[in-house]
């Protein structure tokens, strides 16, 4: 949600090959955990004192771009909110630039199917954001996206590693840009909670995680919010969990269907899962309260309110709602550690959001061309909430120092990361409202107990999504 973070439908064979398998390595956790529970935050300037707080052409533009005057362009993406408004910064300097008129579409949660309604209607936005690498191929197949022109292929040449390029190719050619990522394998916490129970230490592993939400339930704080009323952040739990405990080579296996979800690993999965999942006094609101919470809420409920929780799972972008819905700071009131190990290694999980034209003609190529820059990268670093896999950009322009850190991880794991599984998934599947994975997740955290059964119904939504796709 890369709440970001959701929608699809596609082959089984063409997803593994070329661009989701050559992305598709195992980001190390040791990259990540640089000196994320350190951090203060930013004041919006770099090391030199110049203003970084975005807007404006700069002097020194990294991409030409052509006149517009008098184009209207539409873009659409799933962002609401604050991510919305911060990417609406990113869009008035591109209007600045070119003097072209640039209007936001939120897409909803389903995003394949928001856009698919628009192209068959003849109808589409001239740019849009999908959120799955299966989604991109699908549309490609259709012929419903178009190939990057020489600038922005330019561009994505200059500033992105082979791993981001090819995950935005399918069929030998670029289609998209990954030009936003997110590093999902976080714990966010509030400071004061930890220090209300005595906890001076971060959890390493997934039994100092149980430990620590006990003790601070035992304190008398909600130890863990979870946005259950969205599905796709319990994908991000169960993706962890299974990554760390099972390999990657195991979540290679389930990402493409090669193996079951009957498979005893994801047994496994389901089980350690259920050990936080299964006890709803360490839940905030419970299981029943978790599922009425939405992704903002989760985070909100955290940092904010008489009793607000102590811990929130998500990716880098819930700084984008600490920072407008909460007064707390980035840094000193909220921070974060990695996802904690559950087997050897802590699980790095990414996800990203790929930007493709859907019209011909020279203004959505030259809004892929400027969103493929450093920029607008730096332009949308800083108002936080946001990482790029730019790797040409300045990151001093980061807002806070906490999502600086998080962005250089990313960067130093060069190609070697692990994409989200359900965004790899078909849409049907892995990144739609009220079935698939969505739901039987949803199901599980009802009913932690039934862990066959909710085996037995993500295989047999599985089967039939990847048949179909």
């Amino acid at each position: 949600m890369m709440r970001s973070i959701h929608t699809r439908t596609t082959s089984r064979a063409s997803r593994t090959s070329g661009a989701a398998k050559a992305a598709a390595a195992a980001l190390t956790a040791g990259a990540l955990a640089l000196t994320l529970t350190a951090c203060g935050g930013g004041d919006g300037k770099d090391k030199s004192g110049k203003d970084t707080s975005g807007g404006g052409e700069s002097s020194s533009a990294s991409v030409k771009l052509p006149k517009l005057d008098g184009q209207t362009l539409e873009v659409a993406a799933v962002w609401t909110g604050p991510e919305q408004d911060n990417f609406t910064k990113v869009l008035k300097e591109f209007e600045k630039r070119t003097g072209a008129k640039v209007n936001f579409v939120p897409t909803g949660n389903n995003t394949a199917t928001f856009l698919s309604t628009k192209i068959e209607g003849g109808k589409p936005p001239d740019v849009a954001f999908l959120p799955q690498v299966g989604v991109l191929h699908q549309f490609a197949d259709k012929g419903w996206i178009k190939p990057l022109g020489s600038d922005a292929q330019a561009q994505v040449d200059k500033n992105f590693s082979a791993g981001w390029k090819n995950l935005g190719a399918y069929k030998g050619k670029q289609y998209g840009v990954y030009v936003k990522a997110a590093n999902k394998s976080l714990v966010w916490y509030n400071t004061a909670a930890f220090e209300a129970a005595g906890i001076s230490k971060t959890p390493k592993t997934w039994d100092d995680f149980l430990s620590t939400a006990q003790t601070l339930s035992d304190a008398g704080s909600p130890a863990v919010s979870i946005g259950g009323a969205d599905g796709w952040t319990l994908t991000d739990w169960f993706e962890n969990i299974y990554l760390s405990q099972a390999g990657p080579e195991k979540y290679d296996q389930l990402a493409t269907h090669k193996i079951k979800w009957t498979d005893p690993s994801v047994k496994e999965a389901l089980t350690t899962l259920a050990k936080l999942w299964g006890k709803d006094e360490l839940i905030a609101g419970g299981r029943k309260g978790a599922l009425a919470t939405e992704f903002p809420k989760s985070v909100t409920q955290t940092f904010s309110g008489d009793t607000p929780a102590a811990m929130v799972y998500e990716g880098d972008f819930v700084t984008a709602n600490i920072n407008a819905d909460t007064k707390a700071k980035v840094g000193t009131d909220a921070k974060v550690f990695p996802f904690p190990a559950v087997g050897d290694k802590a699980p790095v999980v990414s996800g990203g959001d790929v930007a493709v034209a859907l019209k011909g003609g020279e203004g959505a190529q030259a809004l892929v061309t400027f969103l493929s820059s450093t920029d607008a990268a730096e332009i949308w670093a800083a108002q936080g909430g946001y990482i790029s896999p730019n790797k040409e950009m300045d990151t001093a322009k980061y807002k806070d120092a906490v999502t600086r850190d998080i962005a250089k991880a990313l960067l130093a794991a060069g190609d070697d990361f692990r994409f989200d599984m359900s965004d790899q998934a078909p849409a049907a599947f892995g990144g739609t409202q009220g079935v698939g994975e969505w739901k039987g997740l949803q199901d599980f955290l009802k009913n932690p107990k039934d862990v066959a059964g909710t085996q037995r119904q993500l295989e047999a939504d599985a089967a039939k999504a990847y048949k179909n796709g």
